[in-house]
């Protein structure tokens, strides 16, 4: 901001100040900057030279020092004897600047104007849309506290909560065409690797017990008691989400693959990649639509499901091979400190129900301690309940440790009897304890077997993304009652997960996402009014990463509103 002269007159001095004009709630003003003196004690600090054309010249080189953007004074006045204003906001986020950067980047904006001229409404679908995905990731919370926490932004919302709703209505709407754009815009930003699809479910409950619509009661993977509804996510192979879908709580959730994948084979316009899921979604049905054309599978698949003579293959602790090793061994054989993070594989093809796969098992020792590990923890904790009250016990889960609690409630000789009968169940114990070390997967693809087992391993990034958006993004418990309402929230959800995987990306994956949201949240700024913005945030390895990946800074002692105004341009460019 430009600065001038400023000659006030009165009857026993003449003093000279600099002041500029400046805007402070959409209201020009002058304000003060600073006091240079009277013209007679210039003159004595001057040696007799003119202070009015020394003042003159001084706030010609702060002018110029402004103009190229170096370093000036910046003085500013409190009164520890002046209340601040009530209701007036001094300190906002600009964590939000670098989402904002990646959300134009991927258009969303052009993608607002196509909806908005399509609907011609009056509201600003682009604010309200950016809004609703940078409170996501910034300050998740309902509706109605996110439009109330962006006004903690730097840039103020200009819109009215009504019109929140009524743009969630339009969201859901266009959700699939949002999607497709999504993709192809993202092409642009991120080199998007397609050949390979990871593909998972899970589900969000309600806080409410009434089933309706896509809420429905099925199986909880959060064990709540509550209706739920289904999210289908696919992501590409270097953990950038692809493509969701949305269904009811009781649907089969191996049901849900064909249809999303067949919105990506049209609308996003491919046909070559391999589809890799967990056993879950391992359906026959599944394998078989993938098993055409230039598609592929690679699938997780339990041992214990397999037939008696495949599962007889698989735990036979002969014929194993390690990669690049043409020897064969034998796991019992082995010595367990050379081999301990080796991975053996064996392989062969199968055919059943008119699908040829093959089926690749592969032994690991530190796999196996892993599974003695876990185990070991629940007999302890089944057998610390049995020494307590296990007539309490409820029909266990798959998974949980109360399955090795065996009840007994008649005789040997069959009869029933007097009471029931709490105990350790050592042959269940036994017959996991057979399973441990050991991994299987199914394909179509002839490749070699330690690249399909590798390719597999990268499921993790899928199940990241569900433990983002269910903790980081607090997705869940959803309290939103319509279906397209519910739409809206999980699209809010989905494109703030890919703006964020792609800011992970940009970092070059050096911070965690504890790290990289944290700080996000806590890059706050104290307003300076008429001035600019005052960091109060750490400056620390992150934050200097962060400005070095998106090429503009807020980590000045303070941020003129003209390098702002700058910063504002660069984020809303391409």
């Amino acid at each position: 901001m430009l600065v001038r002269l400023s000659i006030s007159k009165s009857k026993n001095a003449t003093s000279l100040y600099i002041k500029e004009d400046v805007t402070i709630d959409g209201k020009r003003t002058t304000k003060i900057v600073k006091k240079l003196g009277t013209v007679a004690e210039l003159e004595k600090k001057l040696g007799g030279r003119d202070p009015i054309e020394w003042a003159k010249e001084y706030i010609a080189e702060l002018n110029r020092l402004e103009k190229e953007g170096k370093e000036i004074e910046v003085i500013a006045k409190y009164s520890p004897s002046k209340l601040i204003k009530k209701e007036e906001r001094r300190c906002f986020n600009g964590g939000y600047l670098f989402l904002q950067k990646i959300y134009h980047e991927l258009e969303l904006d052009k993608i607002c104007s196509k909806i908005t001229n399509k609907y011609r409404f009056e509201y600003n679908l682009d604010s309200i849309f950016s809004r609703l995905l940078y409170g996501r990731i910034l300050f998740p919370s309902s509706k109605l506290s996110t439009y109330e926490l962006s006004w903690k932004l730097i840039e103020p919302p200009d819109f009215k909560l009504h019109h929140v709703y009524r743009a969630l209505e339009v969201i859901a709407k266009e959700t699939d065409f949002i999607q497709a754009s999504l993709y192809q815009n993202s092409l642009s930003v991120s080199k998007r690797n397609t050949g390979i699809l990871y593909y998972d479910c899970t589900n969000y409950f309600f806080e409410i017990e009434q089933e309706d619509g896509l809420k429905q009661y099925g199986f909880s993977k959060d064990h709540k008691p509550n209706p739920i509804v289904q999210m289908g996510l696919f992501m590409d192979g270097d953990g950038i989400p692809l493509a969701f879908s949305i269904t009811e709580g009781n649907k089969n959730e191996q049901l849900t693959l064909k249809p999303l994948e067949k919105k990506i084979l049209s609308d996003f316009k491919l046909s070559k990649f391999i589809v890799c899921t967990d056993a879950g979604l391992a359906s026959n049905c599944n394998r078989k639509f993938n098993d055409k054309k230039d598609r592929a599978f690679i699938t997780t698949q339990s041992i214990k499901k397999l037939k008696g003579h495949l599962k007889k293959w698989c735990l036979d602790p002969t014929g194993w091979h390690l990669d690049k090793d043409t020897k064969t061994y034998d796991i019992r054989e082995l010595d367990e400190e050379k081999y301990k993070d080796k991975v053996f594989y064996k392989e062969r093809w199968i055919k059943e129900d008119e699908l040829e796969q093959k089926l690749i098992v592969t032994y690991s020792i530190k796999y196996r301690d892993y599974h003695r590990k876990i185990r070991n923890l629940q007999i302890e904790r089944a057998l610390k309940l049995l020494d307590t009250n296990p007539s309490k016990i409820k029909k266990p889960r798959q998974n949980d440790y109360k399955r090795f609690i065996k009840k007994t409630s008649c005789t040997l000789e069959g009869e029933v009897a007097k009471q029931e009968v709490y105990s350790l169940y050592y042959e269940l114990i036994d017959d996991e304890s057979a399973y441990d070390g050991f991994y299987a997967v199914c394909t179509n693809l002839d490749e070699d077997a330690v690249e399909i087992t590798r390719i597999n391993r990268r499921r993790w990034q899928i199940e990241e993304c569900f433990k983002i958006l269910k903790h980081e993004f607090k997705a869940r418990p959803v309290y939103l009652q319509r279906n397209d309402r519910i739409t809206a929230h999980f699209t809010t959800c989905f494109i703030a997960l890919l703006m964020y995987r792609l800011l992970e990306k940009r970092l070059q994956g050096e911070f965690t996402c504890d790290t990289i949201i944290r700080n996000l949240r806590n890059m706050n700024f104290q307003e300076l009014k008429g001035r600019g913005y005052i960091p109060t945030y750490t400056r620390n390895d992150f934050t200097d990463a962060l400005h070095e990946a998106f090429g503009f800074r807020t980590d000045y002692e303070i941020v003129t509103l003209k390098r702002l105004k700058k910063i504002l341009k660069e984020t809303k460019t391409r």
